[in-house]
């Protein structure tokens, strides 16, 4: 079976999925897009063999921004439920953060065939069932992509003068650019990946204990002993039912067994995490088709900043398979679907330009740099950081160095600057203050440390070379700065 086209797009994710419209809505049609899924139609966009392994959130500033882009729109039932915004909870639950606005609890399961509608509306070609796993290259740059039709193991060929590999984080395509490349192929499994678990849950409410179920917002508590390296979370997908789950780093899971003579796993810690929960009881696996299949899954997920360089010559990364999901909270479609939209722009001018190079496909790096991607390096540091705090040092932060400047910048998904750490007046005037640092004077510098590190990384970042020949200087600076907050926190 062989193709030509335009664009080929491998993986029918979100990041994939709106990719390819976007490449067909900012043609108008002119290109030949084809998309290939792995999955058959009616399992579109399954991310494992589990299910469409998702937290479910998105914000609506995200899913607003790609539908008034390329003029379409969601609703129910895919758009299964909406909230005020996420609540971030100390591990006391004394203290809470909204850390966001406004957003939608998605069906993952139906989601993705609303998109097949748009897809085929868009003129993308989709190919079902086909296993994508080698990049074709001539002459130092990649043409296409093979792979196997999974029905009958029928060898298939997509050339095409872009592949956009939008196949997740484990993506066999990055790992094996079989040309010279600037891109990163592997990541540090050991740091700066977390596994990740969920059920969703039909159930009784027990009580009105809000900080442990809200259907008006999303919730997240930060808990060493419960989710060690990740945090845990109890989403809203309607008045008795949610996604809850959690995420944990392998070593910090390990450490965490081994102080308290514990062997628990990611999935037995889900478990203890719903039995806890003060606000549900009858707890059991959601019923109906909508979640059939999907009610219960794990998988892994990038916690770093995206890709250092997301192009080649012919081959662009986008979505998981760039290590796009945000550090702080590894959340990946808000990510994926701006990037979407930036990419398809970028796209459709370097195969129109007729430059589908390095050179050409470059201005993506730059554009979701400025627009997305340059906060994410300073949340890795305070992900980092905040990884090495057992719960009451967490506790002890949030309640007494996090001030009101640093909520609303939390809530702008910035970096918090910790003003009352760095404000020399603030700090010979208040007494309290004084004392509370005195206390944890460790706690204290090490949080201002992480905020005079964003400032000086969000510069960084804003320096982001316009052409590939000031990439390897402008690398050289960041791992400097990334390695002295590593060592640091190590």
């Amino acid at each position: 079976m062989e193709y030509e086209c335009d664009v080929v797009v491998v993986g029918g994710g979100p990041a994939g999925s709106h990719t390819a419209m976007a490449v067909a809505k900012f043609s108008n049609q002119n290109l030949r897009v084809i998309l290939v899924d792995r999955n058959p139609p009616g399992e579109f966009g399954k991310k494992t063999r589990r299910g469409w392994s998702c937290g479910d959130a998105v914000s609506k500033r995200s899913l607003d921004t790609v539908c008034n882009s390329l003029n379409i729109s969601y609703s129910y039932p895919e758009i299964e439920h909406e909230v005020d915004g996420v609540l971030v909870y100390s591990p006391d639950h004394e203290v809470k953060v909204l850390f966001d606005g406004e957003g939608y609890m998605l069906n993952r399961k139906l989601w993705p065939q609303k998109q097949r509608e748009y897809l085929e509306r868009f003129g993308v070609e989709v190919l079902y069932q086909i296993d994508a796993r080698t990049l074709l290259s001539e002459n130092g740059r990649i043409v296409g992509v093979a792979g196997l039709r999974l029905s009958d193991q029928t060898p298939v060929r997509v050339r095409a003068r872009v592949v956009v590999d939008a196949s997740g984080s484990a993506s066999v395509l990055r790992a094996h650019i079989p040309i010279d490349t600037l891109i990163e192929r592997e990541i540090d499994k050991e740091n700066d990946m977390e596994a990740t678990g969920r059920y969703i849950l039909d159930f009784e409410r027990a009580g009105d204990d809000e900080t442990w179920f809200d259907p008006r917002y999303c919730i997240i508590h930060l808990d060493q002993y419960l989710a060690p390296g990740g945090y845990c979370w109890v989403f809203p997908k309607g008045e008795s039912k949610m996604n809850v789950g959690l995420g944990v780093q392998r070593k910090a899971l390990e450490r965490r067994n081994r102080a308290y003579g514990k062997e628990d796993t990611l999935v037995s810690l889900i478990d203890e995490y719903v039995r806890r929960n003060k606000a549900i009881r009858n707890a059991r696996l959601a019923a109906g088709s909508q979640d059939s299949g999907n009610e219960y899954s794990t998988w892994q997920v990038p916690v770093r900043r995206q890709n250092d360089c997301m192009v080649a010559n012919g081959f662009v990364i986008i979505g998981d398979a760039a290590w796009m999901p945000r550090p702080i909270d590894a959340g990946g479609m808000g990510p994926a679907l701006y990037a979407s939209v930036i990419l398809g722009k970028v796209l459709v001018e370097a195969v129109e330009s007729n430059d589908t190079s390095e050179d050409g496909l470059w201005k993506y790096n730059v554009d979701y740099v400025h627009a997305y991607g340059y906060q994410m390096a300073s949340f890795e540091v305070l992900r980092r950081y905040l990884q090495t705090l057992p719960n009451e040092k967490i506790d002890f932060g949030m309640r007494y160095f996090l001030s009101q400047d640093d909520i609303e910048s939390i809530k702008r998904r910035e970096h918090p600057r910790f003003p009352r750490l760095s404000n020399l007046i603030r700090l010979l005037t208040d007494g309290e203050l004084r004392s509370r640092i005195r206390q944890e004077p460790q706690l204290a510098r090490n949080l201002k440390f992480t905020a005079d590190k964003s400032r000086k990384l969000i510069k960084l970042y804003m320096e982001y070379p316009e052409m590939k020949g000031g990439f390897q200087d402008w690398v050289k600076r960041l791992r400097r700065e990334l390695n002295e907050a590593y060592q640091r926190f190590s």
